[in-house]
């Protein structure tokens, strides 16, 4: 029986990294790819899967990516990110050409990428990792909630294109997850990002590793299509129980 492979993007931190991991230790051969190489090559050599650097704004590095992929099974669509928290009257272009690059169109490239090697698998998973702000707009979050809005519908687009393929496609969408996710929305501001999980008791990167891992062990016939999960101190986007 021919080892299964897993394909992670955004693999160097936080999601990426203990989703890594979890499927390492169901058997999987893991790709994971991201721009910091470094990090990449570690968490490789720990789970003897393969790093591969991936910027997934840039044609190019996908087309490399997939170019040294020999078969997928599953495809987890991590990367992705969000900058700035700005209303719409204040709206920063640049972190919107960000953020949509990122989220959507780098989904969009990878997923174009791997498709032919996911169906040839015979029973392939696609897995995209969106948001509870591909469900819910909030104030001063309207780049951030557009992409993920458009990051979801491709992928439940996707679900229907592809039906009598054999292939299974699971949206989660998280909630407050504590990971690098906030230092890189304020631009590496440590205290600004701290504030957000404050009072409250996050979710925190292995607890979405593993709904994961719960996905990819389900039969061929199961197709999880969208699973919301918040910490229980998260109602939606911005609204918590805080203590302290």
């Amino acid at each position: 029986m021919s080892i299964r492979t897993a394909v992670v993007t955004g693999a160097s931190s936080g999601i990426g990294e203990a989703t890594a991991r979890e499927l390492a230790k169901q058997g999987y051969h893991v790709y994971v790819g991201a721009r910091r190489l470094d990090r990449l090559q570690a968490l490789a050599d720990e789970i003897g899967g393969t790093a591969l650097e991936l910027d997934v704004t840039s044609d190019d590095s996908v087309r490399a990516f997939n170019d040294a992929i020999d078969g997928a099974d599953v495809l987890v669509n991590n990367a992705g990110g969000a900058k700035g928290l700005a209303p719409v009257a204040e709206a920063d272009l640049d972190d919107w050409r960000w953020m949509w690059e990122t989220n959507v169109l780098g989904t969009l490239r990878v997923t174009k990428a791997l498709l032919p090697k996911l169906i040839a698998s015979g029973d392939g998973l696609i897995v995209t990792i969106t948001s509870v702000a591909a469900f819910e707009a909030y104030d001063n979050g309207s780049g951030y909630t557009s992409a993920k809005h458009a990051q979801a519908v491709l992928h439940r687009t996707l679900r229907g294109e592809l039906l009598g393929q054999p292939v299974r496609l699971t949206e989660i969408a998280p909630g407050a997850v504590e990971t690098e996710f906030s230092l890189v929305r304020f631009a590496g501001d440590a205290e600004r990002a701290a504030k957000v999980y404050e009072g409250i008791d996050p979710l925190v990167a292995q607890d979405i590793a593993e709904i994961i891992g719960f996905v990819a062990s389900r039969p061929s016939h199961v197709n999880l299509d969208q699973i919301i999960v918040k910490p229980r101190d998260q109602a939606g986007p911005g609204r918590f129980a805080r203590r302290g």
